[in-house]
Parts: C-alpha cells; structure tokens; sequence
C-alpha cells in the first residue's frame, strides 16, 4: 500500500505528481527545484542558494513522512550546468556529514522555471 505524502512547507507539485510516496517503508521524494513554498517562485540566486533551498525542500518533506537526512538512501541530482557541479556538492555534503547516500548527478539541457538544479532522493526506515 503507498502513502501519499505531503507537507505546506515544500512546494506544491505543479503537476500530476505527489512530493513524496510511502510504499515498503521507503520514501521515494520527487525532484525538487529551488522554488520557495512561501512566495511558489524558484528563489533570486547562483547555484549555492539554490541548491540550499532545494535540500531545504526536501529536508521538509522528509520531515513530514517522520525522517531525516540520515535515512536517504539514494540521491540523484540534476544540473543545467555541470561547471555548477562543485560549488553544488559543496552545498549538498553539508547536509550528509557521515555515511553519504549512493548519488548520480547528470547536466541536463534544460530544468522547470529555469531552475539551476533539481534533486530527488529515496529514504529508507
């Protein structure tokens, strides 16, 4: 059985799709792109700011299934540049200090409302 999940502190989805979904005791979260809930906009900012807000995203998100970071299992992240890769990683570590999930990160040609970076992760319980 899945459970839907979903939180005012992420994004809306913009689509046919949920932030996150519960089945087996596993959190698949949806891509996340840098988009503040508050205002519903992709945040002013380079790659470092938008790779903030995107983890925050999903730190909300994971929040509401009862999780946290150190659950994530599996990350994929997607840039529209890959020059952006460094300073994105940078960012993103900060949020694994100890026992990092397995992670995939492409450049990708284009992403939603011009964001820079859009992240998905799966979490375990």
């Amino acid at each position: 059985m899945k459970k839907i999940i979903h939180t005012p502190n992420a994004p809306k989805a913009v689509g046919p799709y949920s932030q996150a979904v519960e089945a087996n005791r596993m959190l698949f979260v949806s891509g996340q792109i840098p988009i503040d809930p508050a205002i519903g906009k992709v945040i002013e900012g380079g790659i470092r700011e938008q790779t903030l807000q995107v983890m925050k995203n999903i730190d909300a998100i994971l929040a509401e299934a009862g999780l946290e970071f150190k659950n994530v299992v599996k990350c994929t992240c997607l840039l529209s540049d890959m020059e952006n890769f460094a300073a994105m990683n940078e960012v993103y570590g900060s949020f694994f200090q100890e026992n990092p999930p397995a992670r995939a990160a492409f450049g990708v040609v284009k992403l939603p409302l011009g964001a820079l970076v859009e992240i998905e992760c799966i979490a375990a319980r």
